[in-house]
């Protein structure tokens, strides 16, 4: 009788665990918005009581009369007044202005360099002028365009066919897949000096954020990982995902600050402190309080939301850090009262798998100064965001283009993304940078908080 109870209560196990699965959405597990279901909540926002749109006082973006128009076109009264009057032979005494505000004609400019070339009248000998560097061929496109096609690629993650079709539509330029390639690899090779200074200057934080994701390259599972702070964001792929592709970055491995991540466990290697990301907690107690109907989560949650709530608007007191503390052990070990230990099933191999609640216990037991360093460190966040936002922009492009071709042409998009995405935190134009690479300058970056 004892064996076939432990049967049905592991088969009552997995069953749980099915309609667990069934249940799960962005807001009570890391699956993404974009996989829920259109009737379920995106957000755990609540509604504000504020009307949508823009709101009394913000600059809005209304478009404006210029002062400094690039042509105006003075438009003449002809004809005769109803008096017989003909308006050519009286003078102007006022004029009312409109404004046309729209793009110019779009045309490749091209300029044509005019060596001299001179012969000595006295020995014969042929001179001819210097041609400018960035002029080694009798033909070739120059910076700018080089510089939209990466844009449109890396920035803006679209395919290379329709970055032609594009070019050829816009500017009449019948440019090849291949040409938009060539400036990509050539961006990421100028920009290898700007990754060097990027990776010195992320070392210098006192805190960094830390993710990773998976993609193909050439069919095959490769992984992308980011490393960033507020002004700054490193982008790196590496076949592999655990230790050997964050050493390969050359930064967190040498880190000695915080690091922000979500409790992968390979990332407790690390020398550096750690500060785990209380979003991630927040929806899997969400989960075993709304679907596994086990109170200490729910009130677990409640309870950090709030202090979180008075931490970041600064009415948070000593007390009720130190009352917070308490009731966060006292909920953790309700939790693992709530979730026994799963014994193992006779004739079934290996370990038994545990409730999903005794391990958030456990973890939340074994984590506890991660989990709460916000509390201890203005400079460590709550969560992990500025490093799910960074890594967002690797997904968009598995979503665009499903992966890469090579390794080469995945490290290409990571170095340049890394620049692009640097240049936006630090609130320097993306064109003009891209623009500068490719006539051999790098923008001077700030990597200081």
């Amino acid at each position: 009788m004892t064996r076939l109870q432990a049967e049905v209560a592991a088969l009552q196990a997995e069953l749980r665990a099915i309609k667990t699965l069934l249940g799960l959405n962005s807001s009570n597990s890391n699956q993404p918005p974009s996989k829920d279901p259109p009737w379920k909540p995106k957000s755990e926002r609540q509604k504000s009581e504020r009307s949508s749109g823009g709101q009394k006082g913000h600059p809005g973006k209304t478009l404006k009369f210029s002062d400094q128009p690039d042509e105006i076109q003075t438009l003449s009264l002809t004809g005769a007044c109803s008096c017989g009057t003909v308006w050519d032979e009286v003078d102007v005494t006022d004029h009312l202005a409109r404004q046309v505000h729209d793009l110019p004609e779009l045309r490749l400019h091209i300029t044509e360099y005019q060596a001299e070339v001179k012969l000595c009248p006295n020995c014969g000998c042929r001179g001819q002028a210097t041609f400018p560097e960035h002029v080694p061929g009798q033909v070739q496109y120059g910076p700018q365009l080089h510089a939209f096609t990466t844009l449109l690629n890396v920035g803006h993650f679209i395919p290379l066919e329709r970055v032609t079709q594009i070019t050829d539509a816009l500017f009449g330029a019948s440019i090849s897949d291949g040409t938009v390639v060539l400036n990509i690899n050539l961006a990421s090779e100028r920009l290898q000096p700007f990754e060097d200074e990027l990776k010195a200057g992320l070392r210098q934080q006192a805190v960094l954020h830390a993710d990773e994701t998976g993609t193909k390259v050439n069919g095959k599972l490769n992984w992308f990982h980011v490393a960033c702070f507020a002004r700054g964001t490193l982008y790196t792929l590496h076949e592999k995902r655990g230790y050997a592709a964050i050493e390969a970055a050359g930064v967190l491995t040498d880190f000695t600050g915080v690091v922000v991540h979500d409790a992968w466990n390979t990332y407790f290697r690390l020398p550096g402190e750690h500060a785990l990301c209380n979003a991630h907690l927040l929806r899997e107690l969400r989960k075993l309080d709304e679907h596994d109907q086990q109170p200490w989560a729910g009130e677990l949650r409640r309870e950090l939301q709030q202090v979180y709530h008075a931490q970041k608007t600064g009415i948070l007191t000593n007390e009720q850090r130190a009352a917070f503390y308490t009731r966060f052990d006292e909920l953790v070990l309700a939790g693992l009262e709530a979730n026994p230990v799963q014994e193992p099933v006779p004739k079934r191999r290996g370990k038994p798998r545990q409730l999903p609640g005794r391990n958030l216990a456990l973890r939340c037991q074994q984590h506890r100064a991660a989990m709460l360093l916000f509390l201890e460190r203005a400079d460590v966040p709550f969560d992990n965001n500025q490093a799910e936002r960074d890594i967002r922009m690797a997904c968009v492009k598995r979503k665009v283009s499903g992966g890469f071709r090579s390794e080469a042409g995945g490290r290409a998009f990571c170095r340049i993304r890394s620049f692009i995405s640097t240049l936006q935190k630090q609130g320097l134009s993306v064109w003009t940078g891209l623009v500068d690479v490719f006539r051999g300058v790098l923008p001077k970056l700030d990597f200081s908080c």
